[in-house]
């Protein structure tokens, strides 16, 4: 026996409206849209109502209206360095969590510390309408997106300046970390300490290399420039730059390591010595603790969720001069880099 869909209930193959929503719960359709868009001013029993019948009919919100209302895609690109670094891994999705508290759509993408890419990347995005950006910049030059942000494209850098533009950053605080790290290595009683960097054009690798400089200035330590290894993070590289540092003319008693991808390499070579050798490595690393790794943590959560709620203040209409937050590190102290010379 056929049977008539009720005015509650639409008919199938119809996708449920915002009326038929209103129809079931028994309110008027200003109402439905104040709970959609989670607006004030419905009492909690009558919200309830709404939501049973939003789930009901499996309604789900059509943002194309609003979108030609507001000029807004509901949609933001999130441009890394490598999404397959564990440090963003919590920094994506914490801009995720922002997003869709916000109602939109996090679209993201790899530079591979490629300047071109991260070009050619941004600009794809513009060209999709994006309503902002979050970049962590791989350039030192980014005059390009001068004409996408004043059509409107909200922007913010993330763990690196903008280059050549003012625009809201967020950064951590590199220098202050990699000065406590290696401070406390001194406290320990070590004079002889490496520093095993990323390349010099990365604006966090010379940072954490300055807060390097400044602890052993502290310290009253001169500096031995073999002490010192810039370069990529690729782990041949580094492992030659730890067996210099232990096996040069004036080896080293304790390592700083500049970042996760460093520290990881440094612990294998370390392992296969020996002789105990100290180590503090920047950015917390997964298995750390069980490895007694300490550590110059930062936040990369916390970056991100900062960025991702600068970018929607900016979206709502905030129009203060461009901002620089600078965010705490800590220090984790597990074992490693308590090791007494020897």
């Amino acid at each position: 026996m056929d049977r008539t869909a009720s005015h509650s209930e639409p008919r199938y193959g119809n996708r449920p409206t915002m009326k038929d929503v209103a129809a079931r719960a028994g309110v008027g359709l200003k109402t439905v849209s104040r709970v959609v868009n989670g607006e004030a001013g419905v009492t909690p029993d009558t919200e309830r109502r709404v939501q049973e019948a939003i789930e009901a009919l499996g309604f789900r919100r059509n943002d194309s209206a609003r979108v030609l209302r507001k000029g807004r895609t509901a949609s933001i690109g999130l441009v890394l360095e490598d999404l397959a670094d564990p440090f963003y891994g919590p920094l994506n999705r914490a801009v995720e969590e922002v997003a869709r508290a916000h109602g939109a759509l996090l679209i993201n993408g790899s530079s591979a510390e490629d300047p071109e890419r991260e070009q050619e990347l941004v600009l794809a995005l513009c060209a999709r309408r994006v309503d902002g950006l979050i970049v962590i910049p791989a350039g030192d030059d980014h005059r390009y997106l001068e004409p996408e942000i004043a059509a409107g494209v909200a922007t913010v850098f993330v763990d690196r300046p903008a280059g050549k533009i003012d625009a809201d950053m967020v950064f951590s605080d590199n220098f202050g970390g990699a000065r406590d790290g290696v401070a406390h290595l001194i406290a320990g009683g070590h004079r002889r300490i490496g520093f095993i960097g990323d390349q010099p054009r990365i604006h966090t690798a010379t940072e954490r290399l300055r807060g390097y400089h400044a602890a052993m200035a502290d310290g009253g330590l001169e500096v031995n420039d073999a002490w010192v290894s810039l370069g990529v993070t690729e782990a041949e590289r580094v492992r030659g730059a730890v067996e210099t540092l232990l096996d040069g003319e004036s080896p080293v008693t304790a390592i700083f390591a500049g970042n996760n991808r460093v520290t990881v390499t440094a612990v294998r070579v370390l392992a296969e010595r020996e002789q105990a050798v100290a180590l503090v490595g920047f950015d917390d690393i997964e298995l750390a603790d069980l490895l007694g790794i300490t550590v110059i943590a930062q936040d990369s959560a916390a970056l991100g969720r900062t960025a991702a709620e600068t970018l929607f203040r900016r979206l709502d209409g905030a129009n203060d001069a461009p901002a620089q937050k600078v965010l705490p590190t800590r220090l984790i102290a597990r074992g490693s880099g308590e090791i007494a010379p020897a």
